[in-house]
């Protein structure tokens, strides 16, 4: 699946695989499962399902159930690596690592700087 295009299908499971930055295992520096789970919490709250998922120190493969009420699985994932990528970059800033932190700003692009946007913490798309 790629996130180029919408995919506006729901009542169906959808395999991602959501990756860190360059293969960086964020999830593992940061000890960030719990923050995973908590995005899992959320999608069941919005009548979706988490049917399967492995979590591995730099990238997530989920299937995700796409309830006929939710938003297209596009947002989900987009709103979801939102929100774990500011907890990422929260607990690096409590750690003090300040190269990493330099590292995922360097990865930003001009337009996206231009937006706002700080650090690349994952890739750009999702499959």
């Amino acid at each position: 699946m790629s996130t180029r295009k919408n995919q506006n299908e729901k009542e169906i499971v959808f395999y991602c695989t959501l990756t860190c930055h360059n293969w960086i295992p964020l999830f593992e520096i940061t000890n960030f499962y719990d923050s995973i789970y908590t995005w899992f919490d959320f999608l069941k709250k919005t009548k979706n399902k988490v049917v399967g998922y492995v979590i591995m120190p730099n990238h997530l493969h989920v299937l995700i159930y796409v309830d006929k009420s939710s938003l297209i699985i596009n947002k989900l994932v987009a709103n979801g690596k939102r929100f774990m990528a500011y907890e990422i970059v929260e607990r690096l800033k409590q750690m003090q690592n300040i190269e990493l932190l330099q590292q995922l700003g360097n990865a930003v692009s001009i337009s996206e700087k231009k937006k706002g946007k700080l650090h690349q913490v994952f890739q750009r798309s999702f499959d």
